[in-house]
């Protein structure tokens, strides 16, 4: 069982909607599915919280994919042969909640998750409808594992990568789990510990819920009013409140 009582009560004591809002897991894991991933394992808890508030989810991990380098939305039209980021950005674009995860080596987040987070920047300049950058109105969060220190830093760069380039952070955005330091067990490895330790269990469960709310405010709001922060209206001139006689 995935979800221990107390999650499960959550569950079925939430009397809000969420049926209509989707969620995309980046699992910036470094092993190609299926191999078995630690990372996922948290993300499971996660998804089934969203699962069970009838969100529809998606876990997908860019490894699995061709991601050329660099900060262009297209790397095929800067000379790579293939890129699978813009197929993935339809994903990131679609869905009201991203999280993105990853493990830990050497105290960073992993090279794919650096990756990531430099392909989301390079679609930044997107507009949306309201002419403010794309990922306005949509929330982030993030997951780390890991038998050595630096979730907090991970999660530190991670959730200030996402909330630079537009999205929404809710209070407590992260999660995570760390095994003992050094060669230790990974999260689903027998005897770890991980799935059954209530702090990962209490901190997973509120970013989840958190994310759950801020969503459903955001969309009932129409997304972040649309007010000073229009970069279509500043490149035509238009300075706000700030006195412009040049805009009329």
């Amino acid at each position: 069982m995935v979800l221990n009582k107390k999650q499960q009560e959550l569950c079925s004591t939430n009397t809000t909607d969420f049926s209509d809002l989707t969620a995309l897991f980046l699992n910036c894991t470094l092993k190609r599915s299926p191999e078995l991933s630690h990372t996922e394992g948290l993300i499971r808890i996660s998804r089934a919280i969203m699962d069970k508030s009838k969100v529809a989810v998606e876990v997908l991990r860019p490894v699995d994919h061709q991601l050329a380098f660099g900060v262009y939305p297209d790397m095929t039209e800067q000379g790579w042969k293939k890129d699978d980021w813009p197929a993935i950005y339809e994903k990131v674009k679609a869905a009201d909640i991203l999280v993105v995860t990853s493990p830990i080596w050497l105290g960073e987040k992993s090279s794919v998750c650096t990756q990531v987070v430099e392909r989301l920047y390079s679609s930044s300049g997107v507009l949306n409808q309201a002419g403010q950058y794309a990922y306005y109105g949509k929330v982030g969060g993030c997951l780390i594992t890991g038998n050595e220190d630096g979730a907090k830093h991970c999660s530190m760069n991670i959730l200030y990568s996402l909330q630079h380039i537009g999205y929404t952070i809710p209070p407590q955005a992260d999660a995570g789990w760390l095994g003992e330091a050094g060669p230790g067990p990974s999260y689903l490895d027998e005897g770890s510990g991980g799935p059954e330790n209530d702090f990962t269990n209490r901190n997973t469960t509120f970013m989840t819920w958190n994310l759950l709310h801020m969503a459903r405010m955001l969309k009932d709001a129409g997304g972040i009013p649309a007010h000073g922060n229009q970069r279509s209206e500043w490149d035509a001139g238009c300075r706000f409140d700030a006195p412009n006689p040049e805009h009329r």
